[in-house]
């Protein structure tokens, strides 16, 4: 098959290049001119910007305590920017291309101030250890540590009528154990309530997967999965309920259009509730599982 336009393809190039460079050493300015031509080729940010490894965070130390802010360059970036994640408490500093690591360091310390504001005004973490009130469908429960029982995690009431979240085994297990039966939870809750509302629709889903978005609270892709946040199960049913009906409605609406909204509305009278919820509530649910974090002074 014939080359378009008249072009050689690259390979007969590359094999008349070797070819001539077999011939003998005068030939070695041509290896050297293709050297050359490689580098010229070259990306120019890619010979601009290659530097030394940088650590990937740095210290900012603000009223005898401090705080790790982790460095992201970015090559859109005009000017240095900071940043907090709500969900996972993480400050990051975005860097223009050729920022420096001192620069950097001196713009974060200089905001000190409003990296230890921002961070104060956050939900306080709530661990999953001894002690820790988290909510289980909307309803608090006191995590309790059994270590001498069997099992792994279960709930409970005791004698005054407090909910419990008994969990079994060793203390260093805890956080792991109480994950996973929330994660089990959520996944029999969610994949419950969108065979529901599948059901009414109509419509098919391919399976659910149960993970830990910090962005938004479920997803539905073109293949038919439905993607949920685990942290569902903290929040009241309803509102579990209608994040199921929204995302199994995108099987058939993959938009927001007045006709997406009426399919909800249907099936989900209490959408402005739920919605309203999560609006209030829906950042304090990012704080469980989160690890404490003392302050250190340096």
């Amino acid at each position: 098959m014939g080359s378009k336009s008249g072009l050689i393809p690259a390979f007969s190039i590359f094999r008349l290049f070797l070819d001539r460079l077999l011939r003998g050493s005068a030939n070695v300015a041509v290896f050297q001119r293709g050297f050359a031509w490689a580098l010229n080729d070259m990306p120019l940010r890619a010979l601009l910007y290659r530097r030394p490894t940088e650590p990937k965070t740095i210290q900012v130390v603000f009223e005898r305590s401090i705080y790790l802010v982790r460095l992201r360059r970015h090559r859109q970036a005009r000017r240095y920017t900071l940043r907090i994640h709500a969900a996972s408490r993480e400050v990051v500093l975005t860097m223009p291309p050729r920022g420096s690591l001192k620069e950097a360091k001196e713009f974060a310390q200089k905001h000190g101030g409003w990296i230890a504001a921002r961070l104060h005004r956050l939900p306080v973490a709530a661990p999953f250890t001894h002690g820790t009130v988290l909510p289980l469908r909307g309803v608090d429960h006191r995590i309790v540590h059994r270590s001498g029982a069997r099992g792994t995690v279960w709930t409970e009431t005791n004698g005054n009528g407090q909910r419990l979240l008994c969990v079994a085994g060793d203390a260093p297990h805890m956080d792991r154990r109480v994950s996973d039966f929330l994660r089990r939870e959520a996944h029999k809750d969610l994949e419950a309530a969108s065979r529901r509302a599948a059901e009414k629709l109509g419509v098919k889903f391919k399976r659910i997967s149960i993970r830990d978005q910090s962005s938004r609270w479920g997803s539905c892709s073109t293949s038919g999965v439905l993607s949920y946040s685990w942290r569902l199960i903290l929040a009241p049913a309803y509102v579990l309920d209608y994040l199921a009906i929204h995302e199994v409605a995108h099987l058939i609406e993959m938009n927001h259009s007045p006709r997406f909204w009426r399919l909800v509305l249907k099936l989900c009278p209490q959408a402005s509730r739920a919605k309203t919820w999560l609006d209030v509530h829906g950042t304090d649910l990012h704080r469980y599982g989160l690890p404490a974090r003392p302050k250190r002074s340096p």
